[in-house]
C-alpha cells in the first residue's frame, strides 16, 4: 500500500489519465470533523507538512468535481483539475479551523478562483475580462440566456440586474462572447482571393508607420517651430522671457508671482504682459 506522501505526489503529478486519476481521488478516503481540525490544528501550530498532504489528499474529489463544471469552455479537464488543485493548497494553508467552518466550505473560493484565472488566460488569445464586472459576467452570461441568440432589451435588463452589473456590461460582454479570436494574417496556404478578409489588408498602422507620412509631420513640425522662434524674436526681453518661463520651459511653470518676484512688479502686471505677448504671438503665428 502506498504512503500519503506517496498518494499526494502521485495525485498531485501531471494528470495522463484522467480515469485512474479520477479513481484514486475517490478512493482517499473522507476526514472526520475530529480528524480535520486536528490536522489543520498541527499544520497551523507546527507546520506539519503531512498533515497539510492528508488535508489535501481528502478534498481532491471535490476539486475533480468542481472542475468538471467548466468543461463547458473547451479547455482541458486534467488542466482545470490541476489549477483547482492549486487553489485547494492555498486555500489549506490559509484554513483556520478555530472559525467553525468545514475546510470543503472555505476552499471552494480558491479553487474556483484560480479555475477563473485559468479560463479567462486560455479561452481566447485575447483576453476578454479584465474588470469585476467583465469577469462576473464572462461566467454567468451563457448560463443567464435562456435562448440562442441576442438578448433582446428586457433580457439585457434583467440579467444586468441578477449580477449587480450595467446593462451596457451586459451588451459588451454579449460582444465579445460572439466574436471568435482571428489570425491577423491569413495561413500560408490560403488563396489570394481571400485576402481582402485578413485584417492584415484593411487595419492600418499608427500614422508614423508609413514613411511618406512621418516626412510630413517632422516638416510641418519643423514648419510651426521656426514659425515661432521668429515670433518670438519680435518680443521684447522682458515678454519673450515671462512666456517662455511661463509656456516654453521643460522644467516645472514658473508662476505669476515668481515672475513678479523677479521682475519686482506686481503679480497683475505679468499677467497683463503675458496677456499682450500671446495676443501678438498668435497673430504672427496666424
Amino acid at each position: 500500500m502506498s504512503t500519503p506522501v506517496a498518494q499526494y505526489e502521485l495525485a498531485l503529478a501531471p494528470i495522463s489519465n484522467l480515469d485512474s486519476y479520477t479513481s484514486l481521488v475517490h478512493n482517499t478516503p473522507l476526514l472526520s470533523a475530529e480528524e480535520e481540525y486536528e490536522l489543520a490544528s498541527r499544520l497551523q501550530q507546527d507546520g506539519d507538512l503531512e498533515a497539510a498532504q492528508r488535508l489535501v489528499l481528502s478534498h481532491l474529489r471535490f476539486v475533480s468535481r468542481i472542475a468538471k463544471g467548466y468543461s463547458g469552455y473547451g479547455l482541458p479537464v486534467a488542466d482545470l483539475i490541476q489549477e483547482g488543485n492549486i487553489g485547494l493548497m492555498k486555500a489549506v494553508k490559509r484554513f483556520d479551523p478555530e472559525k467553525g467552518v468545514r475546510l470543503v466550505s472555505f476552499a471552494v473560493h480558491w479553487i474556483r478562483a484560480e479555475i477563473h484565472e485559468y479560463v479567462i488566460r486560455n479561452w481566447r488569445i485575447v483576453k476578454i475580462a479584465t474588470t469585476k464586472a467583465q469577469r462576473k459576467l464572462f461566467f454567468n452570461l451563457r448560463s443567464a440566456k435562456k435562448r440562442l441568440g441576442w438578448l433582446n432589451q428586457e433580457e439585457v435588463e434583467a440579467v444586468a440586474e441578477d449580477l449587480g452589473v450595467t446593462p451596457n456590461n451586459v451588451l459588451d460582454m454579449e460582444r465579445r462572447l460572439a466574436q471568435p479570436d482571428t489570425s491577423f494574417d491569413l495561413p500560408s496556404d490560403a488563396d489570394d482571393d481571400d485576402n481582402n478578409f485578413s485584417p492584415a489588408a484593411y487595419i492600418t498602422g499608427p500614422d508614423n508607420s508609413d514613411p511618406s507620412l512621418k516626412l510630413e509631420h517632422d516638416d510641418y513640425e519643423n514648419y510651426q517651430h521656426q514659425k515661432l522662434s521668429n515670433a518670438l524674436a519680435t518680443l521684447d526681453d522682458r515678454s519673450r522671457d515671462i512666456v517662455s518661463q511661463r509656456w516654453l520651459n521643460d522644467d516645472k511653470k514658473a508662476t505669476l508671482h515668481t515672475l513678479a518676484d523677479q521682475y519686482q512688479v506686481s503679480a497683475e502686471r505679468i499677467r497683463q504682459i503675458e496677456s499682450n505677448a500671446m495676443k501678438k504671438l498668435k497673430t504672427l503665428m496666424a
